[in-house]
């Protein structure tokens, strides 16, 4: 049994006692009317009473109402607080994971335009800026003519002068693109070459050796005199180089 109806209980046996015992009174004391106004009375104040107790009950209906309401209200704030941080916490990690997007996408462009920017490279002593494609074309005809595969070479040699006419590879793709043809036995197309090399850039590493090859060339063209020729200019240009001393050496021979 609940402290309410426990307190309605003790309410109705005090409200009883009392009546019975004002009746017992008024019966005893009084029998005309002034006995009847006090049991009026007395009713009027059960009623008043038991006004006064209904009135509290409905009071503490309606406040347990109102409790379970908020408790309900409470708990539904409660469910919307943790479904709100569950989606932050969503948003957070999908910005994260955006953000971690966004720096690998950065670093793939950033890889990719490397791939295109020019680099600085120093060939035969001459330093100068290729585009990454410009050097890997270069290194692979070169790679060719190493490997003894001079047709490739060759061939790969003169794609390069078509697609980079002014590389500052081109005096020695001229050079090595000689020695390929030269070996080929492509003895006029090699002087060609050569003495493109030696007329664009007479003060070039390779020149002294370029000048031998054209001699070498005429040799193998049985043109003897020009061969002559080439080696005394040789001698003449570049007569500290390396390719001075074989010019000699071919000259003795030539006079023979």
């Amino acid at each position: 049994m609940t402290r309410c109806n426990l307190h309605r209980m003790w309410s109705r046996t005090a409200v009883a006692l009392v009546c019975a015992g004002f009746l017992h009174n008024a019966h005893a004391l009084f029998e005309d009317g002034e006995a009847r106004r006090a049991i009026l009375e007395l009713r009027q104040r059960v009623d008043a009473l038991q006004a006064a107790q209904q009135r509290s009950n409905d009071d503490n209906a309606q406040l347990r109402r109102a409790v379970l309401e908020l408790q309900n209200q409470i708990e539904s704030q409660r469910m919307e607080m943790a479904t709100l941080r569950g989606q932050n916490e969503q948003l957070m990690r999908d910005v994260a994971d955006l953000q971690r997007r966004q720096k690998d996408i950065a670093k793939g462009i950033d890889e990719r335009l490397r791939q295109f920017e020019p680099v600085k490279v120093v060939e035969d002593g001459l330093e100068f800026m290729a585009e990454p494609e410009e050097k890997r074309q270069y290194d692979a005809a070169l790679a060719l003519y190493r490997s003894s595969k001079f047709v490739d070479a060759s061939a790969a040699f003169s794609g390069f002068l078509k697609s980079y006419p002014r590389s500052g590879y081109v005096p020695s793709v001229r050079f090595w693109m000689g020695n390929a043809q030269y070996a080929n036995g492509d003895y006029k197309d090699a002087i060609v070459h050569f003495k493109a090399l030696l007329s664009e850039m007479p003060k070039h590493a390779r020149a002294p050796e370029a000048a031998l090859s054209i001699a070498n060339c005429q040799i193998e063209l049985r043109d003897t005199k020009a061969a002559r020729k080439t080696l005394e200019d040789l001698l003449r240009t570049y007569p500290q180089s390396e390719a001075a001393a074989a010019a000699k050496e071919r000259l003795s021979r030539l006079g023979r």
